[in-house]
């Protein structure tokens, strides 16, 4: 099964899930029993599902072979390649491919002088006077390649204005650039790109990022802070001529390392296949090379991948089966989809399941408290056949009375929804981007008053500190309000009756994770005697603030949404359980006082009850199938043959 199978088996998996999410909404809405809240948690998920990304990172140094490689996984259908591939340096800067329907087909690039500004590539995504853009026309392979090689564009500037753009200048031997006889240096022209281009594999969701070499990357911390943590699978290609350099170990060890999603590609095994040694040779040959590569990195001979990207683009365009098996291409391709796909649909599942499943519970229990309601009407009607008026008044005064006692205890769920309201206040006090913001400013200002680097090292690590902070407190708040609002429910549950869902299992777990995860980042990027010592403190301060003090602005953001949403579907249930409990009271007295005004409408309303129970086991027939197929296809196995079907 080749990768683009892979992605169209998911695909159509997602759209699949997509398409009951929308029936689940409308069946609610035609069953009156969509209200605000819930359309809009729908809503938001129906967005999630379409939304979805799977992001694929690929980082070497150059002349790795890293842009081949990308044509021979993912583009090599267009008979030629997409990406720019050649002897030397093609990618300069970061850049993503992707496809997003409504913008023109075009590569959008990033001046490098935007640095000095201080914002960050998020920040910058969402002002489109800061890109150039250039139109790609698809239609003309010449003039295609002519526009993408565009991300290797340099240009020359003195030295010290490649440092105050965060490069790192001496003597070439760490990295850093090397100053001519005039004190310039190259540099990139352009801080990132963006590639909109409708090809069928991102037009289903893939995005692939390609990273230059180590001197780039450690002038861009952005990328090791937020981008590639955040791709789904990280490819680090090596080269079978060099094996493991002295920058790739650096990249490796600072940039990658091991982990889930983690894969190393040994490219250019076809400079061994010389045509004087034996297939065995050659086997045996590349075996030794992978083997010290993986001693090297610290990881198992069969975690690196021996491939020849040229030589399996050349197969898959001539259509050569034997060449494509000897170029080694398809064991990374089934590596890389068994690796990252079903780790991806798990998530989605799990995630889908908590929202739409949970939702479809609490739809549920408020059915089940109207049918119980309704039963016991029907029962209380059948119970009036053939009694007098004295009776009819009795059974009236009855419910009242109920009504009353109802009502009466609606202050006790009137105090819970005060304490809450006092609880998420104090929550939001403590998780507030205007707190944050005010912990930066003040970090801010430190860094600015540092004399020496201790004093530096200490205002950068107190913003970490504060972040930290700020989310315990939260999470304390957050475990208050969840043991609160259980008591709560059981106790409303028992006194009346009704049929609630637990609350949704909630924690700001992962989002401490991600300040963990950031200040380890910072404390390899940053936070080093030597960067501390060579960089200018304008510049640290500047690119502090851009990458790490946004990532951790990005994360509270984040952190607030989760926040809201799972405030919203704690408290939704309870309201919407105490409104039915109301209706059906109302319901009761109403009925009784029309029997007691005149008797002959009994039987009209018996059989109004009989009507309604009917009409409320259908409801609940037909959520149990929606249920049903919901859970069948987030759990169904992957089926490959669904492309063929499709």
């Amino acid at each position: 099964m080749s990768l683009a199978s892979h992605f169209d088996s998911y695909r159509l998996w997602r759209d699949s899930v997509s398409r009951l999410v929308e029936r689940l909404r409308d069946w609610l809405a035609a069953s009156d029993l969509l209200d605000a809240q819930t359309e809009q948690r729908l809503r938001r998920l129906s967005a999630r599902l379409s939304e979805d990304r799977l992001v694929v990172a690929f980082i070497a140094e150059f002349s790795r072979g890293k842009s081949e490689l990308i044509n021979a996984l993912f583009f090599a259908d267009r008979g030629g390649r997409l990406l720019p591939s050649a002897a030397g340096r093609t990618t300069m800067c970061p850049t993503e491919l992707s496809w997003e329907r409504g913008r023109p087909t075009e590569i959008a690039l990033l001046p490098i002088e935007s640095r000095l500004d201080g914002a960050s590539i998020a920040e910058l995504r969402q002002a489109p006077e800061a890109w150039q853009s250039f139109p790609i026309d698809a239609a003309s392979a010449e003039t295609m390649g002519e526009t993408l090689r565009r991300v290797g564009e340099i240009k020359r500037v003195p030295a010290e204005s490649a440092r105050a753009l965060g490069f790192a200048v001496g003597d070439g031997a760490d990295g850093s650039l090397r100053p001519d006889e005039d004190n310039c240096v190259d540099i990139p022209r352009w801080r990132h790109a963006l590639i909109n281009f409708p090809h069928p594999l991102l037009e289903q969701g893939l995005v692939v990022l390609d990273t230059p070499g180590l001197n780039a990357i450690g002038a861009e911390p952005e990328l090791t802070l937020s981008l590639l943590p955040g791709a789904h699978a990280v490819l680090f290609i090596l080269a079978a001529d060099t094996g493991v350099t002295q920058s790739d170990l650096a990249v490796w060890r600072d940039h990658v390392g091991p982990g889930p999603g983690r894969l190393v590609v040994l490219n250019k095994i076809d400079g061994l296949w010389d045509g004087l040694r034996t297939d065995a040779e050659i086997d045996g040959e590349i075996a030794r090379q992978a083997g010290d590569c993986a001693r090297i990195l610290d990881l198992s001979p069969d975690s690196i991948f021996p491939v020849s990207a040229q030589k399996g683009l050349v197969a898959k365009i001539g259509d050569d089966p034997a060449l494509l098996e000897k170029s080694r291409l398809p064991a990374l391709e089934r590596a890389l989809a068994e690796g990252l796909l079903p780790a991806r649909r798990e998530i989605i599942a799990r995630g889908t399941a908590e929202e739409a499943l949970g939702l479809a519970g609490e739809v549920r229990g408020l059915l089940e408290t109207r049918l119980e309601a309704f039963t016991q009407q029907f029962e209380e009607l059948a119970g009036l056949r053939g009694k007098n008026q004295n009776v009819v008044r009795y059974m009236m005064h009855k419910v009242k009375g109920e009504k009353d006692a109802f009502d009466k205890s609606l202050r006790e769920y009137y105090a819970v929804r005060s304490v809450y309201s006092r609880l998420t206040d104090a929550l939001f006090a403590h998780l507030g981007m205007e707190t944050l913001r005010g912990h930066a400013r003040s970090a801010r200002e430190a860094m600015r008053r540092a004399s020496f680097t201790p004093q530096l090292q200490s205002a950068m690590g107190g913003l970490f500190e504060v972040a930290r902070a700020s989310l315990a407190r939260s999470e304390q708040d957050v475990a208050e309000i969840a043991a609160m609002m259980t008591a709560a429910r059981g106790r409303f549950a028992e006194a009346h009756g009704l049929h609630i869902e637990p609350p949704a299992a909630f924690s700001l777990g992962d989002r401490l994770q991600e300040i963990d995860r950031l200040e380890d980042g910072f404390r390899r990027q940053f936070n080093t005697f030597l960067n501390l010592l060579t960089r200018d403190k304008r510049t640290l301060t500047q690119q502090f603030f851009e990458t790490v003090a946004s990532q951790i602005r990005k994360t509270f953001e984040a952190a607030n949404r989760d926040v809201e949403q799972w405030l919203r579907t704690l408290m939704a249930p309870l309201e919407a359980q105490v409104r039915e409990i109301q209706r059906q009271l109302k319901r009761r007295l109403e009925n009784i006082r029309r029997i007691h005004e005149a008797a002959d409408t009994l039987e009209d309303r018996i059989e109004e009850m009989e009507h309604a129970q009917a009409l409320l086991d259908a409801q609940i027939n037909e959520l149990d199938k929606l249920e049903a197929s919901l859970e069948a296809t987030l759990r169904a196995p992957e089926r490959p043959q669904l492309r063929a079907a499709a």
